[in-house]
């Protein structure tokens, strides 16, 4: 099977683009062992709610592959892939439910079961941002017959696209289906500080795929939303409480603070599996990554010869926080997409359509 964020190659092994590396380099980085497979999203070789889960069922594939279908070597190895990260929850879901087929396979070898499962979560996930995508579609179609069928001015935070979530993305896949219907879009691209996965990721994606759009700094967006400049806001999610709260990329809530000072739309995009409906408030409930110093401390990118470099941008030795994610309140969240369709962002309305 073949993803644009990764691949399953004919000797069973995973070749995912080496997302580090992106603008500038388009490298694979092969996954033969569950190690392989903690590492990458450790280290955010991949990244992103739903490809994190898709290399999270993958790795257990690959537990079972390296110790010959051995059910306690791969039990071990699951429980080391859950907490490679802690905030996206579709991580922990997607190594329960590859665990769940380990349990209930009665044939002996669990290798091509496991394998078998993790290309069906692969499957649904691109199902699930096709559909997502359509719906978030007719959002972005209102506002162009409204605006006379003029520009349409969408604002993201983060990357959201196929190389966070196959295979159309969560926030992106609107903006790709705007697209292939021929209306006029164009996108404001925050350049989401420390890793740049706006700058790096989403303007990458949105080449590829030939959307115009422009990139900006982090705090530009607030000065944008004031000057109606931005339609509407679509960012995606890495954890949503049973109440409609959001755990997404740092500066998230930020966006959402001004988008709803100055009346303008803003929706979350994410599938089913990203609910954590045992979590009701986000602020207090939801594990905040704390990533390492460095991140924020270095830059990388192309010197004027075309080099690739790393260089320090602060003193050697101050100090600094670098949370990886923040929590926007569902007062602030215009309405939630997923392939089930939009649903306000409240405990009412995700009750009786995702739980009853």
């Amino acid at each position: 099977m073949k993803y644009k964020a990764f691949q399953f190659l004919e000797n069973g092994y995973i070749e995912a683009i080496d997302q580090r590396k992106l603008p500038f380099q388009k490298e694979p980085f092969l996954l033969k062992t569950s190690d392989d497979a903690f590492y990458a999203i450790k280290e955010m070789v991949v990244r992103g709610a739903g490809v994190i889960g898709n290399i999270g069922a993958i790795g257990v594939y690959l537990a079972a592959l390296e110790s010959r279908g051995d059910k306690h070597h791969v039990e071990w190895q699951s429980e080391l892939l859950r907490h490679a990260r802690p905030t996206a929850v579709n991580l922990t879901w997607a190594i329960d439910r590859m665990l769940t087929k380990l349990k209930n396979n009665k044939n002996g070898n669990s290798i091509e079961p496991l394998k078998k499962e993790a290309i069906q979560i692969c499957e649904e996930d691109k199902e699930n941002t096709i559909a997502i995508g359509k719906h978030g579609f007719l959002l972005i179609e209102d506002i162009w017959k409204r605006n006379g069928k003029k520009k349409v001015n969408i604002l993201t935070h983060c990357n959201a696209g196929y190389l966070g979530i196959v295979d159309s993305g969560t926030a992106l896949a609107p903006i790709y289906e705007a697209k292939k219907n021929g209306i006029d879009i164009h996108v404001w691209v925050d350049e989401t500080r420390p890793r740049n996965q706006g700058s790096n990721l989403t303007s990458w994606e949105l080449s590829q795929e030939g959307i115009e759009h422009t990139v900006i700094v982090d705090n530009t967006g607030g000065l944008l939303l004031q000057k109606k400049l931005v339609d509407i806001v679509f960012v995606g999610a890495d954890r949503v409480t049973a109440k409609g709260d959001v755990a997404n990329k740092i500066g998230t809530y930020l966006k959402a603070l001004a988008a709803h000072d100055n009346n303008v739309p803003f929706y979350v995009a994410f599938p089913v599996s990203t609910f954590d409906f045992l979590l009701s408030d986000g602020l207090s409930e939801v594990e905040i990554e704390l990533r390492g110093e460095e991140e924020i401390k270095y830059v990388h990118g192309l010197d004027s010869k075309g080099n690739y470099k790393k260089v320090l941008v602060t003193l050697a030795d101050t100090k600094v926080a670098n949370y990886g994610f923040d929590v926007t309140p569902n007062r602030l969240i215009t309405g939630l997409i997923t392939e089930k369709g939009i649903c306000g962002a409240n405990e009412d309305a995700i009750r009786k359509k995702y739980l009853n």
